[in-house]
């Protein structure tokens, strides 16, 4: 059975292959069930979570992905999130491969969130604001400069000083990336905006997209979770969604948006599905506002293990 770490993702986990492997999955018969939650009680601590995201074809691959989240690990300087992904032999139910489920996570969240900008942001697209400096966004900035001609990329944080080392860290690598101390500017002038932080409150607003833009929309993973407030839903033209069920369930700007009144559930109007098998065209108009909605859900990472395993296997 193979281990594989960050690194070996990265390296036979472009994000070309990475796009192919989604756009491959979508248009299969992956069976996905919806994650389970578990509580799990931290004694003399905040309670934890366990997660659980399987997904299979018939004769293919199971994947299962294991989240653990340990907020009270923040306290003590330790990582609040770890995760471990495996991948069996749908024909036998031998492992295969266990594979460093964070890494996973990011490729293919990075993935999704640029495979869905290919059908919605404008193809001329180049100035990308990034609205959180965690671990997402390098990935994030990545994968949508390989689907669009970004010259420009913003980036912000409401810890200014991570911003910072983040932006600086990525233009050391070439990346055109500067540190933005003023969200609102940057955003009236993006043609895509990203937003990848644990928010509850609106962060990014409405009244400040400019026709055209796109919003990609990746944080809020909790239906008590947002990043943007009532308005981006209403003045979007389009809204797409990674998977309708998971969007409605947890998808925090949606779900709340339609809580409010703002939206209906009919205006979400494609998954990637329907994307990917051309059920919906994207964006129809270069004025539109379009927005993008991702949970995550399991489809997407039993896509990204096994294009990494069939690539290691490839290579011998």
């Amino acid at each position: 059975m193979l281990d594989l770490d960050a690194a070996a993702i990265r390296a036979h986990l472009p994000w070309p292959r990475m796009l192919a492997a989604l756009e491959t999955a979508l248009r299969a018969d992956v069976l996905v069930p919806l994650r389970a939650r578990h509580a799990i009680q931290v004694p003399d601590g905040v309670d934890a979570s366990l997660l659980l995201m399987p997904a299979w074809r018939t004769g293919h691959r199971i994947g299962v992905k294991l989240v653990t989240v340990f907020p009270g690990n923040r306290s003590e300087g330790k990582r609040s999130v770890a995760a471990v992904y495996v991948l069996f032999d749908a024909r036998n139910g031998q492992p295969l491969a266990t594979l460093d489920g964070e890494e996973i996570t990011a490729r293919r969240t990075a993935g999704a969130s640029a495979y869905a900008a290919q059908f919605l942001a404008r193809a001329e697209a180049q100035h990308l604001v990034m609205v959180g400096a965690g671990r997402q966004a390098r990935g994030l900035i990545e994968a949508h400069s390989s689907v669009r001609p970004i010259s420009r990329v913003s980036l912000w944080s409401r810890t200014e000083a991570h911003a910072s080392a983040a932006a600086a860290a990525m233009a050391r690598d070439g990346l055109p990336v500067e540190l933005c101390t003023n969200l609102e500017v940057a955003v009236r002038d993006a043609d895509i905006v990203c937003c990848a932080t644990l928010s509850t409150v609106p962060i990014v607003h409405g009244a400040w997209l400019k026709a055209g833009a796109h919003v990609d929309l990746v944080g809020a993973f909790r239906s008590t979770m947002r990043e943007t407030d009532d308005a981006v839903l209403q003045r979007a033209d389009l809204i797409v969604v990674d998977d309708r069920a998971a969007a409605l369930a947890e998808g925090g700007d949606v779900v709340q948006a339609i809580a409010s009144g703002a939206i209906d559930r009919a205006k979400i109007s494609a998954s990637l599905r329907d994307l990917a098998t051309r059920g919906h065209p994207g964006r129809a108009r270069s004025e539109d506002i379009t927005v993008f909605k991702s949970v995550g859900f399991a489809l997407e990472d039993l896509a990204a293990a096994e294009a990494v395993f069939d690539a290691v296997m490839e290579a011998g």
